[in-house]
């Protein structure tokens, strides 16, 4: 019996259409995350990498949508095929198994640092932004989260033992981003 077709899809923002990747793919199941591909922190990816079992095959629309990070791109096509699950790359034509020729490792290690550098210098352009924008005062940050009339109630309610993480999803923030909160007054 052959295994499943897994697709793995993956936008930055929660903004971004996800529907040219994969668009045409016959997949019996697809995880989709809207997160950054920094690291390997996305709770559909942790639900594929749970999902997917011996003789099935994880297609990505390219290597830059599995990560942005040389690292963890080899960590997680080395793990899943190792398990003797595939991982079929689209765009760059490449499938991997664990079985693979040096010039396909040559080819996942030379691709993977192209999405690498890409998202340095995404990163290098965005402070250079930020900076011309500071400088000409037209920089705000990112808008506040939560309202100072939240953020007393976050006080509050830590203080009176309520468990930070429950906090976090209950206010739809990030454990960091309470704890931020916190320090801040």
């Amino acid at each position: 019996m052959a295994g499943q077709r897994i697709g793995y899809i993956r936008v930055s923002t929660v903004d971004q259409n996800t529907d040219r990747q994969l668009e045409s793919v016959q997949l019996d199941r697809v995880f989709t995350d809207k997160a950054s591909g920094k690291d390997t922190k996305r709770p559909q990816l942790d639900a594929l990498l749970e999902f997917a079992r011996e003789g099935d095959t994880v297609v990505v629309h390219s290597m830059d949508r599995l990560a942005r990070n040389l690292d963890d791109l080899r960590c997680l096509v080395l793990g899943l095929t190792g398990k003797g699950i595939a991982v079929e790359f689209v765009k760059e034509h490449l499938t991997f198994t664990g079985e693979d020729s040096p010039m396909s490792m040559m080819l996942l290690n030379v691709m993977g640092a192209f999405a690498e550098f890409e998202r340095a210098l995404i990163k290098e352009r965005q402070r250079e932004g930020i900076a011309i924008a500071k400088q000409k005062g037209v920089y705000k940050g990112r808008k506040k989260s939560l309202t100072d009339e939240q953020v007393k109630e976050l006080h509050e309610r830590v203080a009176a033992g309520e468990k930070k993480a429950q906090l976090a999803r209950e206010f739809g923030i990030s454990r960091e981003t309470l704890y931020q909160y916190l320090a801040s007054k």
